[in-house]
């Protein structure tokens, strides 16, 4: 019987016990008629009474006669009257006595019993209504927070990879609390808080769950957002009732994913009032170390924004430590294709090193899609184990977008696309120090309808001036190919333009490239932390200050163009050729696109499967069943 049906039979059962008490009542309660004394009286001498009862000397029951009917009846004694019994006996009455009722009391009892059911019954009635969501409305200021249970399926540190100095910090902090004796020996104390702070996708949530499957101790996890509600006081009661459970779990841990939703800087909303949030943080700021001690519980807590927490948050003695989680390097991206690849069968050819490799700047979140997508790629193939060719393509879908091979582009624009990511291509290879070109298609991937992707051999975390100026010399490459070759421009190049004019003034205004204006910043930024980021930049520079910004950019950008235009024009010859290559086989790769800068003819495309309308047997057989093409590239349709 499921929760509704015993909840249903058990208002049933309350019911019908009303009922049957009061049935009760009715069978035992005959009809009795109330006499006045006087009437008891001249009823006993017109010899209409039969027998009586005395109880206790106050109150007579008995029968009398009137006609061919007995009735019942009852009548109180006011007075003391002496002659009561010779009366009744000179009438020939029937007398008995009886004591006092002393069940009084229960039958009051039993009078009011019907009416205790049935408030209970309303009280039981409205507390299954509280109960019917699963929440309880009467304990909203109770904590959240949910304790991690024991199964089989745990994440531990083995799942983990690419952030081996986090793994390490976090080790130390499971080992004191499974030995504590180890570092209490040396007046060691335990870290009361760690803050994991890096980008989104790094692995900090997954930290946190491997550390619940390697620590023997209880584990209690809660989101920043689920202390607030719309009730104030709710937030404060709510982080008091979590360190309750933790000090009498203790030793144990105590997760707060996104903490920034409870944490972040006292005193940046807008406008007066009490600020609910500001209320929960003083709370939990108290909790963490304040007049009491809460020994053994230690917080672990996850942000992304790391900038707009409180300072009092952030101190030796609350969050000891704030351990980065970072973008994992070539080493790390490629343990972590090791940890997400255990599960699908890979081909022998298949090479982690090279995918890697191939993806700088790739989260942990970034290589798991990338490695499923390319699961997904090889079931919809109908293969059995995922090739490098499947890997290629997935990582191909994750940094430049899904094909969009169902946009209908014309002749002349498919030429125009292809010149003006010729000159992206021309430019990445010719300019010292730039990125190398990876690949370069005029397949629509997102929302760009052509791409050129640069690599870099290597994991970069500074860049010269040199390198930026590179970048916006390539970003031009398509808005001067589409002048020489065309002699006209398109709206192709509207982001290529916008990103060059945004680096140009970042270099001046932020990273002091300017030799005319020296190392100064300009532009100091106005950022509301309650919303999140910057609305407004205040303008801290004058007027003529805001002029030479504005000659210093134009300068940068004119002096790039320039150097675009020359290099184009010097290579002209191999930019078209690319630009055909591109026409004919849609994408170009690296060997492939350095073979036509080193003068080779690219081998023909096999034309021995074309049929009577002029597409390959495969690209017919797509057609009909509307499934993905094999081939990684396919000739252009005729």
């Amino acid at each position: 019987m499921n929760k509704t049906g015993k909840n249903i039979a058990l208002v049933l059962l309350i019911v019908m016990l009303v009922i049957a008490i009061y049935k009760m009542n009715d069978i035992n309660k005959k009809d009795v008629e109330s006499l006045q004394y006087s009437d008891f009286i001249k009823k006993v001498h017109d010899s209409k009474v039969r027998g009586v009862t005395i109880r206790g000397g106050a109150k007579i029951e008995g029968q009398y006669v009137k006609g061919d009917k007995v009735f019942h009846f009852e009548t109180v004694i006011p007075y003391s009257d002496p002659e009561l019994i010779k009366t009744l006996i000179a009438n020939n009455v029937e007398i008995e006595g009886q004591e006092a009722d002393d069940n009084a009391f229960m039958k009051g009892l039993l009078s009011f019993l019907p009416w205790l059911i049935f408030l209970g019954l309303i009280w039981f009635i409205m507390m299954r209504q509280i109960q019917a969501t699963g929440t309880k409305a009467m304990s909203f200021g109770k904590s959240r927070a949910k304790m991690s249970p024991e199964t089989k399926n745990k994440v531990t540190f083995a799942d983990v990879a690419g952030v081996d100095e986090a793994k390490e910090e976090l080790s130390e902090v499971i080992d004191f609390l499974k030995e504590p004796k180890k570092f209490a020996g040396i007046g060691a104390k335990i870290p009361k808080g760690v803050l994991l702070m890096g980008s989104p996708g790094t692995g900090k949530t997954l930290l946190a769950r491997a550390i619940a499957g390697e620590a023997d101790v209880p584990f209690f996890s809660i989101s920043g957002s689920d202390f607030v509600e719309m009730f104030v006081g709710v937030g404060a009661s709510r982080v008091r009732d979590l360190f309750d459970q933790g000090k009498k779990s203790a030793p144990c841990i105590i997760f707060i994913d996104e903490i920034d939703a409870v944490g972040r800087l006292r005193g940046a909303g807008l406008g007066g009032g009490h600020d609910e949030r500001e209320q929960t943080l003083n709370q939990l700021l108290v909790e963490m170390d304040g007049f009491d001690t809460n020994d053994g519980v230690i917080i672990i807590a996850a942000t992304n924004r790391p900038d707009i927490l409180d300072p009092a948050l952030l101190r030796p003695g609350r969050f000891d430590r704030q351990v980065v989680v970072d973008v994992p390097d070539v080493r790390g991206r490629e343990k972590i294709l090791a940890v997400h690849s255990k599960k699908v069968p890979l081909s022998r050819e298949v090479d982690l090193k090279v995918i890697a490799r191939g993806t700088p700047g790739f989260t942990g979140a970034d290589l798991a899609n990338l490695v499923n997508e390319a699961a997904l790629l090889t079931a919809r193939r109908n293969k059995k184990r995922v090739s490098m060719l499947e890997m290629e393509e997935a990582k191909d879908k994750v940094m430049m977008g899904p094909e969009r091979r169902s946009v209908i582009i014309s002749d002349d624009e498919k030429e125009i696309i292809a010149f003006h990511e010729a000159g992206h291509t021309i430019l990445g290879l010719l300019l010292p120090g730039a990125d190398p070109v990876h690949k370069v298609t005029i397949i629509p991937r997102g929302r760009a309808l052509g791409l050129t992707m640069n690599l870099p051999k290597e994991d970069k975390h500074l860049h010269s001036k040199s390198y930026w100026l590179n970048q916006i010399i390539q970003l031009y490459g398509g808005h001067i190919v589409e002048k020489l070759q065309f002699n006209d421009v398109t709206t192709g190049s509207s982001n290529d333009l916008e990103r060059a004019t945004d680096i140009a003034r970042r270099m001046i205004c932020e990273w002091g490239m300017s030799e005319n204006l020296g190392s100064l910043t300009f532009g100091k930024k106005n950022e509301q932390i309650f919303l999140g980021r910057e609305i407004s930049q205040h303008r801290d520079y004058s007027e003529a200050t805001a002029e030479q910004i504005d000659r210093e950019v134009k300068s940068i950008l004119k002096e790039c163009e320039d150097k675009a235009r020359k290099l184009l024009t010097d290579n002209k010859a191999k930019c078209e050729k690319i630009a055909r290559y591109l026409i004919e086989r849609e994408s170009l790769n690296a060997d492939e696109i350095k073979k036509v800068m080193d003068g080779e003819e690219l081998p023909p495309l096999p034309l021995s499967a074309k049929t009577k309308n002029g597409k390959t047997d495969k690209e017919t057989k797509e057609e009909k069943s509307e499934t993905i093409n094999d081939k990684k590239f396919r000739p252009a349709e005729s």
